[in-house]
C-alpha cells in the first residue's frame, strides 16, 4: 500500500503526543515539531536491542545505537525459536499466518507485499480499516490447520508464522519455503518481531519509527500515572470468567503499564490459567477486565452469583477491553492502547477517555492511514 507513507506521516503528525493532560485533547504545531524531532534521534535502549535478531555481513542489525536504513542481503535473523534464518535478498511477497503480524506488516507499510493471509480476515476490522486488499487474498489456514499446500502455491519470498507453529515449519522448507516464527507475548518480544520483520523485509526506519513511538507514548503514559496507587486488577480469558491471564501473557504487560497490579501474578506456570470461583473471591479484585473477545458480557459477570461480594462487583467496576479496531489485549502494535485505556478506567483522574480517544486517533492515522470514528474508540 505504502512504502514510505510512514515517513510522510510522520512529518504530518510528530512523534511526541502530551498526555498531562490538555495537549493531548488538540493537534497543535508544538506537538507535531516535537514527535519530528523524536522520530529522527536515535532509537531509546531497551532489552530487544541487547538480543541481536539480525546479522548483516560481521555486524548485527541493531547492535550498533543507530539503525542503518538499507539493509545489505543476505542476512542473517535469529528468530523466537532461535533458528538462525538466512534471507537471501529482499522478499517481494510475504505470506502472514498469524493476525499480530498480519496487523504489523501493514503498519510497516508492507501490506502491498501480502499474497497470503491467515484464515479469517475478514472478520478483522483493522484490515478493513487500512487495507481492505487484504480480505481478497488466499488464506493459509490457522496454527491449528495450517494449509501447508495452498502456502506453497502462492509461492511466497518470506512466511511469518506464529512459534506454536514450529511443527510446521520443516515441510515448509522442505518445500523451498523461508520461515520466520515470532512469539511477542511481552513487550520486549514484540519489539524484537518489528526487529526481525523490519530487518528482513528492509524497511527498518519505519520500524525504529513505530518503537519510537510507542516506547514515547508509554513514557509518558507512565508519567502521568507517578505516585498513583496501585488498584488490583483481575482480567478474565475470552471463553469464560474462570479463564485468567497470568503474568506469562501479553495482558499482564497491559496491566502493569497501566500502573495496576495483576492478581493473578502467582500463576508461573502457565498461560492462560483456569482459576475457581473461590480463587477469585480470595483475590477479591477492585476491577474485573474482560478479554477484548469475551464471548459472554458484563451484565452476565455482575449478575454472576459466583462472585457476589467479590468488591469489582459491589462497585459495578466490570469493563471489557476494545475491540472495534482490533483486539487490544493481543500483541498488535496498537496494543499499548490498551494500557491508555485501562488507565482511564483505574486512574481517570489521570489519563481521561478524551485522553485515550486521541491517542487511538493519532496513532491509526499514523500508522494505518485512517481516523478511527467516534464508534471505534
Amino acid at each position: 500500500m505504502r512504502k514510505n507513507t510512514i515517513k510522510s506521516l510522520l512529518l504530518a503528525f510528530g512523534m511526541t503526543l502530551t498526555l498531562s493532560m490538555s495537549a493531548c485533547q488538540t493537534s497543535s504545531d508544538a506537538a507535531k515539531d516535537d514527535r519530528l524531532a523524536s522520530s529522527s534521534e536515535e532509537v531509546a535502549a531497551d532489552p530487544a536491542k541487547e538480543a541481536s535478531v539480525a546479522e548483516t555481513g560481521e555486524k548485527a542489525a541493531g547492535e550498533d545505537d543507530t539503525a542503518t536504513d538499507e539493509v545489505t542481503y543476505p542476512v542473517t535473523i535469529t528468530d523466537h525459536l532461535g533458528r538462525s534464518v538466512t534471507i537471501e535478498s529482499q522478499p517481494e511477497s510475504l505470506v502472514s499466518g498469524y493476525y499480530i503480524t498480519s496487523s504489523l506488516l501493514i503498519s510497516l507499510g508492507l501490506d502491498d507485499q501480502m499474497v497470503g493471509v491467515e484464515a479469517k480476515a475478514d472478520t478483522r476490522n483493522i484490515y478493513s480499516l487500512s487495507a481492505p486488499e487484504i480480505l481478497t487474498l488466499p488464506n493459509v489456514g490457522t496454527a491449528k490447520e495450517f494449509d501447508l499446500e495452498g502456502c506453497a502455491a502462492l509461492d511466497p519470498d518470506l512466511v511469518i508464522l506464529p512459534a506454536k507453529l514450529k511443527d510446521t515449519i520443516p515441510a515448509l522448507e522442505e518445500l523451498g519455503m523461508t520461515v520466520l516464527a515470532v512469539n511477542p507475548e511481552n513487550q520486549n518480544l514484540l519489539f524484537e518481531t518489528i526487529d526481525m520483520i523490519d530487518t528482513a523485509a528492509n524497511v527498518v526506519s519505519d520500524g525504529e519509527a513505530l518503537k519510537n513511538y510507542i516506547t514515547d507514548s508509554l513514557t509518558q503514559l507512565d508519567t502521568s500515572l507517578t505516585d498513583s496507587e496501585l488498584p488490583s486488577v483481575y482480567l478474565a480469558g475470552n471463553s469464560s470468567i474462570l479463564e485468567t491471564a497470568g503474568p506469562a501473557m501479553y495482558q499482564n504487560t497491559l496491566i502493569e503499564n497501566a500502573d495496576a497490579a495483576n492478581v493473578a501474578s502467582e500463576l508461573t506456570d502457565t498461560y492462560w490459567a483456569s482459576v475457581s470461583y473461590e480463587q477469585i473471591l480470595s483475590w477479591n479484585p477492585e476491577y474485573i477486565i474482560l478479554a477484548a473477545d469475551a464471548e459472554y458480557t458484563i451484565d452476565s459477570v455482575l449478575a454472576d452469583p459466583g462472585l457476589a461480594g467479590c468488591t469489582a462487583i459491589t462497585e459495578k467496576n466490570v469493563y471489557q477491553l476494545p475491540n472495534t479496531i482490533e483486539s487490544l489485549d493481543s500483541p498488535v502494535p496498537g496494543s499499548f492502547l490498551g494500557s491508555f485505556y485501562l488507565a482511564s478506567i483505574l486512574h481517570p483522574d489521570l489519563v481521561t477517555p478524551e485522553d485515550y480517544q486521541a491517542q487511538v486517533k493519532a496513532f491509526y492515522e499514523t500508522f494505518y492511514s485512517f481516523t478511527p470514528g467516534e464508534n471505534e474508540k
